[in-house]
């Protein structure tokens, strides 16, 4: 692996197992020939996110000039120049900017068009497994908005650090607003302070796959 995992004493790796399903017993995802199994703590249900456009696909030559390779590019010089791009613009390297998980999912919306493999396919594929071989340090957070109280929380998280979390005005849950916190310490007491334990320490690669599971 290019990338180490570094595991803080306070930042733990969330135990997933090879399976998702849904509660209802959908499978997760259905076009993926790796499966994972949702355990019972982090159970979601199916229902979509309002308000949350999906940007538009880039073109394919859009894709190639996303990466910075030409359209003649061997598939381990595509492979380089996206783990490249995914590194270059994580929040906790690239601070200054403010649209480093947008950028990300372009990236890998951008390698998406250019291989057979679908969206969690690319992270499982080319970071390996995310849940057993974490790419880095978990330092983004994930709310699972399943069992979070929402506005009569007593330790709002919200409240707490709103740099990071807002509540979603769709379903009025918490969840997070931006990445980039690790050192936060006010994002620190909130994941802390949380009476219910839903906000998690995740890894980048470990968070878009079970934001598009809460999506779904």
């Amino acid at each position: 692996m290019e990338c180490s995992c570094l595991h803080g004493s306070f930042l733990p790796i969330l135990p997933f197992h090879k399976t998702v399903i849904s509660p209802n017993c959908h499978n997760f995802p259905s076009n993926s020939t790796t499966r994972r199994r949702f355990p019972s703590k982090f159970t979601v249900n199916c229902t979509e996110r309002t308000g949350e456009n999906a940007s538009t696909p880039p073109s394919t030559s859009s894709a190639y000039a996303i990466l910075g390779v030409e359209p003649s590019c061997s598939a381990a010089e595509l492979k380089a120049a996206f783990r490249a791009k995914v590194k270059q613009y994580h929040p906790d390297v690239n601070r200054d900017g403010r649209d480093s998980d947008a950028l990300i999912r372009r990236i890998i919306q951008a390698y998406e068009i250019l291989t057979e493999y679908s969206r969690l396919e690319i992270i499982e594929r080319e970071c390996i497994d995310p849940f057993d071989y974490p790419e880095c340090e978990a330092l983004d957070v994930f709310v699972n908005e399943v069992l979070c109280v929402g506005k009569g929380c007593p330790y709002s998280c919200v409240k707490t650090a709103p740099n990071a979390f807002s509540y979603s005005s769709s379903t009025g849950t918490a969840r997070a607003i931006s990445q980039g916190h690790g050192q936060d310490y006010r994002v620190q007491l909130a994941v802390g302070q949380c009476p219910r334990s839903c906000i998690h320490y995740v890894t980048p690669s470990q968070r878009i796959i079970l934001e598009e599971l809460l999506e779904r």
